[in-house]
């Protein structure tokens, strides 16, 4: 019987930007948590924008479609605009992972929340019941989804650890901070 092969890990490519990469494949959940009023903002207007626009231009050159068609119109409109508002919302989100746009506030949630999990000895990206192999796949299915959602909206909902950043400067900070309040606790003694 033939040995299974090696599973190796291939690290992902990091696209140089003018800001820090957090992590070039974000968990959904992580998106949404950290995004900004300024997204919601954004995504709220983007969404407005298809129902507004259909009911402007009815104003102005009426479609004569007769009883309840402009009202089915609005509706399909509104489905529409409120994936296109979600969507541009989480892009706008991605993007400051992604260090592709400003991100000094996402940087030190990111800090806060790793070191965190390092002292309390979780790890840093959340269980998965996936082999190895699947996390991989799933990570390289993912990775930058964001920057194609014009024709293919990508999630990542799978936790992994291939998130194209150098896991240790979360293990170094969590000590530098055990040392600090280790010796705070020796100076109050």
């Amino acid at each position: 019987m033939a040995n299974p092969p090696q599973q190796t890990y291939i690290p992902s490519r990091v696209i140089k930007t003018d800001f820090p990469l957090i992590d070039n494949d974000p968990h959904f959940k992580r998106v949404v948590g950290y995004a900004r009023p300024s997204d919601y903002l954004h995504g709220t207007i983007a969404a407005a924008g298809g129902p507004g626009l259909l009911w402007t231009m009815e104003k102005f050159a009426p479609s004569q479609v007769g009883r309840g068609g402009f009202a089915r119109a609005m509706r399909l409109a509104g489905v529409i605009g409120a994936i296109g508002g979600f969507l541009y919302f989480y892009q706008r989100s991605c993007l400051r992972f992604y260090g592709m746009s400003e991100n000094a506030r996402e940087v030190e949630l990111d800090m806060q929340e790793m070191v965190a999990k390092v002292k309390a000895g979780e790890p840093l990206y959340g269980e998965s019941k996936l082999s190895p192999h699947l996390q991989g796949v799933a990570a390289r299915q993912s990775r930058y989804s964001a920057l194609f959602f014009a024709a293919l909206p990508w999630f990542n909902f799978v936790n992994h650890s291939q998130h194209g950043i150098d896991t240790a400067k979360y293990y170094v900070r969590a000590e530098q901070e055990l040392e600090a309040e280790r010796a705070a606790g020796r100076d109050s003694s």
